[in-house]
C-alpha cells in the first residue's frame, strides 16, 4: 500500500506495467477499410475455422492505426462472428498487440538476470532518459515506444534490445544511444541476425498479419 492507502500499479511478468495491458480511449471507426477487410477474408481462408484466425486480424488492425483499440476489437468480433469481450481477452493477453497508441519504433529492452547482470537495467535507464518522461506509451516526437521486457529469450547474447520485435545482440549504453539517434536521423540501424533492419510498427504487423505471403500468393 502507498502512504495514501492506495495499490501501487502492479507490474505484470512482462516487465511492463498495468496501465500499458489496460485498454486506452477508443478511436472513431471504421478503423478497417475496405481494402483490408478484403485482406482479412484472404488471412481467414487459410485456417481450418474463421476463429483461428484472431491474432492475426488482430495485427492486421494494428497495421492499420498502429495499436489495437476497441472499435478495432469490435470489427474483428464482426468479421470472425465473436463477441467484442472474446476478442478483447484475446488482445490483452498478447503484449506485442498494442492496447495504446505507439511511437513508429517499439523499443524492447530485457532486464532479465542474464541481460541485467551484464548491464540491461543500465540499458534501459539510459534509454528512458533519452526518450523522455511517458516513453513506456509514447515519446514526445512520436517515435518511440519503450518497454522493459522480463525476457527476450536469448541469454547467450545478452543485454538484447529488440527493435519493433528484431533482435540486436550486445547492446550496451553506448549501442542505444547510438541506435536511437540513427533513428531519429532516418536511419534505422540492420539487425545483427541478418533480419536487416526492421520498417515501421506497422508495416511489421501486416507482416504478423500475414498479409504479406496472402498477397504473394495471390500474384504468384
Amino acid at each position: 500500500m502507498t502512504e495514501a492507502g492506495r495499490l501501487e500499479v502492479p507490474v505484470w511478468q512482462t516487465g511492463q506495467t498495468a496501465e500499458v495491458r489496460v485498454v486506452h480511449a477508443d478511436v472513431q471507426g471504421p478503423v478497417l477499410s475496405e481494402e483490408a477487410r478484403a485482406l482479412a477474408e484472404r488471412v481467414i481462408a487459410r485456417y481450418p475455422t474463421r476463429r483461428s484466425a484472431l491474432v492475426p486480424l488482430l495485427y492486421l488492425v494494428q497495421s492499420e492505426v498502429g495499436w489495437v483499440p476497441r472499435q478495432g476489437m469490435r470489427e474483428v468480433g464482426e468479421i470472425l462472428g465473436l463477441r467484442t469481450a472474446e476478442v478483447e481477452a484475446v488482445a490483452t493477453f498478447y503484449t506485442m498487440l498494442k492496447l495504446h497508441p505507439c511511437g513508429r519504433y517499439v523499443i524492447s529492452v530485457c532486464t532479465n538476470p542474464s541481460c541485467s547482470l551484464l548491464g540491461g537495467r543500465r540499458v534501459y535507464e539510459r534509454a528512458k532518459e533519452l526518450l523522455g518522461p511517458g516513453s513506456e506509451l509514447v515519446s514526445e516526437d512520436g517515435l518511440f515506444t519503450l518497454e522493459e521486457e522480463e525476457c527476450l529469450a536469448a541469454c547467450d547474447e545478452a543485454p538484447v534490445v529488440a527493435l519493433n520485435y528484431v533482435y540486436y545482440d550486445r547492446v550496451d549504453e553506448a549501442g542505444i544511444e547510438q541506435m536511437i539517434a540513427d533513428i531519429r536521423e532516418g536511419r534505422v540501424p540492420e539487425a545483427a541476425r541478418g533480419a536487416g533492419a526492421p520498417g515501421d510498427l506497422k508495416e511489421v504487423s501486416r507482416t504478423l498479419a500475414g498479409v504479406d505471403s496472402v498477397r504473394k500468393g495471390a500474384d504468384g
